[in-house]
């Protein structure tokens, strides 16, 4: 237990960023090590043969890419550009997805997830096209699946909704972005070994029904603290499903890699 609140302390001193990053880069990576470790030979080789030019040799590697974009001025206008594709706002908890409501113009997570995937998979397309499709494609499908992403609610995705953790003044997206899969208190690396003892789910579903659950998410499992109050209680109660969200992540990641690079 004083293992535990030493922790809480921890994540109540640094994990309190103005604008949120889903899952943090822990998150992000377990996401990316996950899948990897589930592609085919051949995606496995095209993902290298893509990463190649740069220093990045895994898909953890470029799994924060599309959020560091928004600290390297070089890319500014790229993160400009690409800002609005992190996330899908639905309007009501039907949670029903409808595309020139929820994403207009196409300018949402679920229409980026399957426009980065057409620019992986066309092999007719540069080699640096498709490393960028690769990097926001991984990115995009982790951001889906982290439910505040996908909310109904119009409080930009928790961002809006006050929250106390350990005593100290937050957002509810902030919470989710890293201290509820930082409470299990493990380095992404030991994390990742950990979801891998058991196997992946069966991958289904299209980007929008995984937006889709996502906000249901947000609707039925009590992830809003009615009291305001994060503590270590609401920590281990959310993380299972965070757990579950990250490895579905992982599954679809693998599919879609392994069908738009696994061709021959």
């Amino acid at each position: 237990m004083l293992r535990f609140v030493l922790g809480l302390g921890l994540l109540a001193l640094v994990f309190f960023p103005v604008l949120a990053r889903a899952w943090g880069p822990s998150g992000h990576r377990i996401v990316a090590q996950l899948a990897e470790q589930r592609l085919s030979p051949a995606a496995h080789a095209q993902v290298q043969r893509l990463l190649a030019p740069t220093a990045d040799r895994s898909l953890a590697d470029v799994a924060t890419w599309a959020d560091d974009l928004r600290d390297d001025r070089s890319q500014r206008a790229l993160w400009r550009a690409t800002s609005t594709l992190h996330f899908v706002n639905f309007t009501s908890p039907g949670c029903h997805y409808d595309p020139p409501r929820d994403c207009p113009d196409g300018r949402c997570v679920v229409s980026a997830i399957k426009t980065y995937a057409r620019i992986l998979g066309d092999r007719s397309r540069s080699d640096w096209e498709r490393a960028v499709a690769l990097r926001f494609v991984v990115h995009f499908i982790a951001d889906a699946h982290q439910p505040l992403h996908a909310g109904y609610r119009h409080d930009r995705g928790g961002n809006r909704y006050q929250v106390q953790l350990n005593g100290r003044g937050t957002h509810l997206h902030a919470v989710w972005d890293t201290p509820v899969l930082a409470s299990r208190l493990l380095g992404w690396h030991a994390y990742a070994a950990e979801l891998a003892r058991t196997p992946l789910p069966v991958a289904r579903g299209t980007p929008a029904q995984w937006a889709e659950e996502s906000c249901r998410a947000t609707r039925d499992d009590n992830i809003y603290p009615r009291d305001h109050q994060i503590d270590a209680a609401y920590l281990a109660r959310m993380r299972p499903l965070a757990e579950q969200r990250v490895r579905e992540a992982a599954a679809r990641l693998a599919e879609l890699l392994n069908r738009e690079l696994g061709r021959r």
